[in-house]
């Protein structure tokens, strides 16, 4: 996805070809998965490990698997924008509250991502490619998408010239950082790169 169409033009020949990998891929998806999640030390080190209850995720702000960990089903993609409106979306939601619950939204979240991009492939529309982008921006906007991490939030702002005035955004770890704070607190030491982990936290997020 890229601002005015799509990157390339895409053949029937190769979207059959990317649906057939797709076929592919997802049973060997579906062996690892099922390896990892049913594996007893996974299990032992995950299970009720950095708690996050369902009150807890929602009061401190929680987004993406870690909020649906959780047991909340929020997802930026229900709001419908792009082409998530044409497309069969659930979020994939687990009670846990727990690491091995946050671990199993991923995994799962693989799975459904396959079935997205298999019906996007069915409904890709005709239309112009690399649409150059015109006009002067005025005014505030403020928009909200999801992305692997969680829910990622852009401000801009323009003044009626090719160039923006402020472009601010809001990553999802930043987001998750009080959720895990709360995770951390009364746990092992050991346990503390587990729980840090469980938010798939991007560095460069929080270096700014």
């Amino acid at each position: 996805c890229k601002v005015g169409g799509v990157r390339r033009d895409i053949d029937a020949e190769k979207l059959d070809e990317m649906s057939n990998g797709l076929n592919g891929f997802r049973k060997e998806l579906a062996d690892m998965t099922n390896v990892f999640m049913n594996d007893s030390s996974v299990k032992s080190r995950l299970k009720n490990v950095g708690i996050l209850s369902k009150e807890d995720a929602y009061a401190d702000g929680a987004v993406g698997p870690v909020l649906r960990a959780s047991g909340v089903a929020s997802d930026a993609r229900m709001l419908g924008y792009a082409a998530y409106d044409r497309l069969h979306f659930t979020p994939v939601v687990e009670d846990g509250c727990d690491c091995y619950a946050r671990c199993a939204v991923r995994a799962k979240e693989m799975h459904a991502s396959i079935d997205i991009i298999k019906e996007a492939i069915q409904k890709i529309p005709d239309g112009p490619i690399e649409v150059k982008v015109t006009g002067k921006p005025d005014g505030e906007y403020f928009a909200r998408a999801e992305q692997p991490r969680g829910e990622v939030v852009h401000y801009v702002k323009g003044n009626g010239t090719r160039n923006l005035v402020r472009h601010r955004v809001r990553t999802p770890t930043i987001t998750n950082i009080p959720p895990m704070v709360k995770m951390l607190a009364g746990c092992e030491l050991a346990d503390v790169p587990i729980i840090v982990l469980s938010i798939d936290p991007c560095i460069g997020c929080c270096e700014r």
